[in-house]
């Protein structure tokens, strides 16, 4: 089945409400699909298979290889001279957020508005090949992103496939409180207040009552540079945040946090959360923990490069030099082994654009290859998804995309998306010669 979306956000929202449910009703169990393209890359291995072959049974891989069985094939599309993929994954997105002032447009517009936006934004982040997201936060929007996920696996709207978290939690005064306004005036932050152990487990518990699939914490801020080095005071207690990985842990889920750096990182290292978003500045003791639990850094180049590129001269400045020093520690943490997943802070920045996270990636150290491992397997395992999406095998979801070249020689294919396919439903398909 092919779904074509409108690029006006009126034929979308009508889109939302009607035609995606109508063409959702029309597959057919035990359909068989053929995809075939000149190349497709094995990222476990990193092996090209040419040409390639995937044969799809409903919303699964059925085989894959150079040429798979066509017995009872209802259709074969070949795709031509393109390179077939998993789809793609962003371990960190605010589909909440949206260019322009982050503290403004969460006291300016309602949760209703939001979550239209919020829709939308999740159908440009999938028609850009992201087919699996981690929802990290709503700033401010509660639970709302619940609402967004289901439904998106009900087929009422499209978009990735999501683990959401609900608000962020944050402590008074912290990261995402409303810091700068008029206290008389009483701005709700944009995060839930916990600020000990006790309030960490309630808000823990109420998030998960409202459907939260993990936890995501504030653990650093505010950030300054001085004299050449980042620094940025912690919010939680090792013991505090160990505290909230325990209560996770106990409802099945885990903790992701932002944390910019020292000793915010060591502790959240310590505690054994799940990642360390932002990750600018790491000690030699946290990248070692990171090593032995296997914690990913999450690095977020694209919206630190968004910001030293946006906004009024000073802020630019300000952002240069942290951007600077955040590819210098960055290249620390390659040598030092460190595992990293791919996520890109969308939101801030423009939805749909996030595939410039893969090519600041490679642009500050490493390999096309990495890039992709980090992304499709770490990212599946982050997500809680493993086994199930980050590679093109028999068994898996057929969430895949086509993009022109060879990522491997070139990384910035993947933000050329021509065909995305997530549960062996077509999505976008674009000619191979776009």
């Amino acid at each position: 089945m092919v779904r074509y979306t409108s690029l006006s956000a009126c034929a979308a929202l009508l889109a939302l409400l009607g035609s995606w449910t109508t063409a959702m009703g029309d597959e057919v169990a035990g359909h068989l699909t053929v995809i075939r393209a000149a190349r497709l890359v094995n990222v476990a291995t990193g092996r090209i298979v040419a040409p390639a072959e995937i044969l799809i049974e409903d919303e699964r891989i059925k085989a894959v290889g150079s040429a798979v069985e066509h017995a009872g094939v209802a259709r074969v599309i070949d795709l031509g001279d393109v390179t077939l993929l998993p789809g793609l994954i962003d371990a960190h997105v605010h589909l909440f957020l949206h260019p322009g002032s982050e503290s403004l447009q969460t006291v300016e517009e309602s949760v209703p508005q939001r979550t239209i936006l919020a829709m939308l934004a999740a159908r440009d982040d999938l028609l850009a090949g992201f087919t699996a997201e981690r929802d990290m936060g709503t700033e401010g929007a509660g639970s709302a992103d619940t609402a967004v996920r289901d439904a998106i696996d009900k087929g009422l709207i499209i978009g990735p496939r999501l683990r959401v978290s609900g608000n962020a939690i944050d402590i008074l005064g912290g990261h995402e409180d409303a810091n700068h306004f008029n206290p008389a005036q009483h701005v709700l932050s944009n995060a839930t207040y916990a600020n000990d152990v006790d309030e960490l487990v309630a808000a823990i518990r109420q998030q998960h009552k409202e459907g939260s699939d993990f936890v995501k914490i504030y653990e650093t801020g505010p950030d300054r540079m001085r004299d050449g080095v980042l620094r940025t005071p912690y919010q939680y207690t090792a013991a505090q945040l160990r505290a909230a990985v325990d209560e996770a842990s106990r409802l099945g889920t885990t903790v992701g946090v932002h944390a910019m750096g020292e000793p915010g990182a060591l502790y959240a290292a310590q505690a054994g959360v799940a990642s360390i978003d932002h990750a600018s500045q790491l000690s030699i003791e946290t990248m070692t923990l990171m090593k032995q639990k296997h914690i990913p850094a999450v690095p977020t180049f694209a919206v630190f490069e968004y910001f030293a590129n946006h906004g009024e001269a000073a802020d630019m400045q300000r952002e240069s030099a942290l951007l600077a020093y955040k590819v210098l520690q960055f290249k620390k943490q390659i040598a030092a082994g460190i595992p990293f997943a791919v996520g890109s802070d969308v939101g801030p920045f423009p939805h749909g654009t996030q595939a410039r996270e893969f090519e600041l990636l490679v642009k500050y150290g490493m390999t096309p290859l990495a890039v992709l491992q980090a992304d499709m397997l770490n990212g599946a395992q982050l997500l809680g998804w493993q086994g199930q999406i980050g590679e093109l095998k028999p068994g898996y979801y057929a969430d895949i995309v086509a993009v022109p070249g060879n990522p491997l020689e070139d990384i910035r294919a993947v933000g050329h998306v021509l065909f995305v396919m997530k549960g062996g439903v077509i999505e976008k398909m674009l000619p191979a010669d776009r």
